[in-house]
């Protein structure tokens, strides 16, 4: 047997037309605007609430934007922070800051203070880019910071005209409407980046940083993986070289995978920007709205995680819609159950597969083939240029899942002993357990990290408990996950109440509401008298998930 199917016996399950191998070329990110809206200048970049930009208007915008930062004094290197959901603003500010040499920090909007301060500090973000709604959280944390200028824009600001100005009354009427203080050091998105303004004169190195991702790693604590402009732009190309029925400049996206998430960034934005696709850009997962722009906007592509996917299965009204243009869907960041799967595919009639990949790979590793042979509950074979072992394998063939590619991080921002955990010999740990088959395909078993993945959303169970230890009455607290229809997995916290205190499920769940983002609060709430511990007394999760699995 050749060393090639020895090795790597995925690669003969590659579809016609997808190379064992690429050809990457030394360029920054920005680089796909420029050529996109070089070539296709009038091809409809974005769709915002039926207001449209072309790539021409997303390149100009972005350009000013940059020259904008400048002015205010960004440097290559610094750190522009985005507080923004998916929207045009996103993209201006993203591709925007990478143009005037800085690295993004991208931010979820739901976020709470406390975890605003945490990754504000850390990055030593200089400058935040925020959505009006979430500048009272920026500015209640922001003196503990080193943001110095804060650019704020209103979800309206590139709606259509109509829109735009009827926006304001239904904002009044539902009481979204917040103040921004007038200061010199609070700035109008619009108007930086309408204003005329000359690029900055950055040259960009590929192997300079480009993107500072946050995840919890190997323990927990949310440290930012370093993601070059290499690692980003590599993974991006070999996404595209997935799909083998690509169309530039005529597909449609549906961009509902939030950008700020890796996933999001890679699959909907980066991969739609290279090859001039329409994004329908959707700011928060609502299904309504994601069923409209599906039925109006015909798209064949979108990308989404299983509780999407549920959800739309599940619909009661799901005739109203037609759903019959999408052909391929690639799901992520959970495990894809195989009757959500084919349900979805007998609605669309298109295909829907399962991947893989981590915030630290920038983050796209597996697949399975969107047109050839799949199995279920796999998640799929390495893409082109990507090799993946099982380090350690028991007797079932059990190990840790180790990969190496051009997309693996640089490492974890400032962490030198995080980065030297996960990263050896230039493989990636990545914590997850899983196994092979004969084919090449691979099976995540288990998390090694003890991590919860609730709609597609990370969640680590000591940030959690750190919260619980905040309340009044908690005198110990652990936190799991349980199995749930909907989201893949919930949230459960295990609490022991101090002696002569009292509290009730409720009360925890609300004092967490106010300390964490919402999907990471618990759902549900056990109260017991003392916790499983080892000998040296440290308290045992796995004890507890086994007992939850036994009950259950």
């Amino acid at each position: 047997m050749d060393r090639v199917s020895l090795d790597r016996p995925w690669l003969r399950f590659y579809e016609p037309g997808v190379p064992h191998t690429l050809s990457y070329p030394e360029i920054a990110v920005p680089q796909f605007l420029d050529d996109t809206a070089a070539r296709h200048p009038g091809t409809v970049a974005t769709v915002f609430f039926g207001a449209s930009l072309t790539y021409r208007d997303l390149h100009d915008l972005a350009v000013r934007f940059a020259g904008a930062l400048a002015r205010l004094g960004v440097k290559p290197g610094d750190r522009v922070s985005l507080h923004l959901p998916n929207s045009p603003q996103f993209l201006i500010a993203y591709y925007g800051a990478m143009k005037a040499g800085a690295i993004v920090v991208p931010f979820n909007p739901l976020y709470v203070e406390r975890e605003i301060e945490h990754q504000l500090i850390d990055s030593g973000a200089e400058v935040a880019v925020t959505l009006d709604l979430l500048y009272p959280r920026l500015a209640a944390v922001r003196q503990r910071t080193h943001v110095r200028e804060v650019i704020t824009t209103a979800i309206n600001d590139f709606f259509p005209p109509l829109l735009r100005l009827l926006y304001p009354l239904k904002a009044r009427r539902e009481g979204h409407v917040v103040s921004i203080p007038a200061a010199r050091d609070i700035h109008r998105f619009t108007a930086l980046a309408e204003t005329p303004a000359p690029p900055p004169d950055v040259r960009i190195n590929p192997h300079d940083t480009a993107v500072l991702l946050y995840t919890g790693g190997t323990t927990g604590v949310p440290k930012g993986a370093v993601l070059t402009h290499r690692n980003l732009a590599c993974n991006v190309l070999q996404a595209r070289a997935w799909f083998t029925g690509l169309r530039p400049g005529q597909d449609t996206v549906v961009a509902v995978i939030p950008f700020f998430h890796s996933y999001g960034m890679t699959s909907a934005m980066n991969f739609s920007v290279s090859t001039a696709t329409r994004m329908v850009l959707i700011p928060r997962f609502q299904l309504d709205m994601v069923l409209g722009a599906i039925d109006r906007y015909r798209p064949q592509i979108f990308p989404g995680v299983p509780t999407i996917y549920t959800a739309i299965n599940s619909y009661p009204d799901l005739k109203r819609y037609n759903l019959r243009s999408i052909t391929a869907c690639i799901s992520g960041a959970a495990g894809l159950p195989v009757e959500v799967q084919s349900r979805f595919e007998a609605i669309t009639g298109g295909k829907l597969v399962e991947g893989y990949g981590l915030t630290e790979t920038s983050p796209v590793t597996h697949v399975n083939p969107i047109n050839g042979m799949r199995k279920p509950g796999s998640i799929g074979i390495p893409i082109p240029d990507t090799d993946a072992r099982i380090m350690d394998p028991n007797a079932d063939g059990v190990g840790e899942l180790a990969i190496t590619g051009p997309q693996v991080m640089a490492g974890y921002w400032n962490q030198p002993d995080e980065t030297a955990q996960v990263l050896r010999d230039g493989w990636l740990l990545t914590g997850d357990m899983a196994r092979m088959d004969a084919d090449g395909f691979f099976y995540i078993v288990d998390r090694k990290k003890e991590m919860i993945l609730t709609g597609g959303y990370n969640v680590f169970p000591r940030e959690v408990e750190e919260v619980l230890y905040g309340h009044p009455a908690v005198q110990e607290a652990a936190s799991i996950g349980v199995p749930d229809a909907y989201k893949g997995e919930a949230v459960k916290a295990f609490v022991v109440v101090r002696e002569g205190q009292r509290a009730t499920a409720d009360d925890v769940i609300d004092y967490c509401r106010k300390h964490l983002a919402p999907y990471k609060v618990p759902r549900y709430v056990e109260f017991r008298t003392q916790l499983p511990k080892s000998l040296v007394g440290k308290i045992l999760r796995r004890v507890l998930a086994e007992e939850e699995r036994a009950r259950r």
